[in-house]
């Protein structure tokens, strides 16, 4: 078994879970900054552990940037509960799709690294679409019951729309404008 087989089925220590954590929050914000390039000594620095730890965790980079890209979507998914809990679904959707945006951003940072890894014959997208799906269809779903939002949406195009708008501009107001296309599109009829 693989070091990182391990470290993924092995139950880690308080302190190890910990530094995992770190180096992954900075990988994070080192590679969601698009034309950096970042070393993993510098990564190891900013979280405050060493070298050893960092390799002991990620072997390589395309591990490191795997976990990373695994990390943004957990967080992006995980927020779904709780944007639902705190508005009505119309502006959870909403809100989901500013941190989809954000999400797309850090993403950009991470392509090089994770084509070589699907080049490899890795893909970290197969599990993450179906999660990405899912949380699209939980805020539709919500929307849909409270008689905000169609009931005749495909999460799969809610996430075509919104990835096409990351694609196309950089700039966050136009970004917004777009979005708010979508939403109105997104609408139960009557509720516009």
């Amino acid at each position: 078994m693989g070091h990182t087989d391990e470290a993924v089925t092995k139950p880690l220590r308080a302190d190890a879970r910990r530094n995992r954590e770190r180096l992954v929050e900075v990988a994070v914000e080192a590679f969601s900054t698009p034309g950096r390039d970042v070393s993993l000594e510098a990564i190891a620095k900013a979280a405050g552990v060493g070298i050893g730890t960092l390799y002991r965790h990620f072997p390589t980079r395309e591990a490191l940037v795997e976990a990373a890209y695994r990390s943004e979507v957990a967080r992006l998914c995980d927020a779904v509960p709780g944007l639902l809990e705190n508005a009505p679904p119309e502006v959870a959707m909403r809100a989901w799709m500013d941190r989809f945006v954000e999400y797309m951003t850090a993403k950009r940072g991470m392509l090089d690294t994770l084509r070589a890894i699907i080049a490899s014959g890795g893909d970290p997208f197969t599990e993450t679409k179906g999660r990405l799906r899912t949380a699209v269809g939980d805020l539709v779903g919500a929307g849909a019951a409270a008689g905000t939002l169609r009931a005749d949406v495909d999460p799969a195009d809610v996430l075509a729309a919104v990835s096409g708008v990351t694609l196309t501009t950089a700039d966050r107001e136009q970004a917004g404008r777009l979005l708010d296309l979508i939403m109105d599109g997104l609408r139960a009829p009557g509720t516009r």
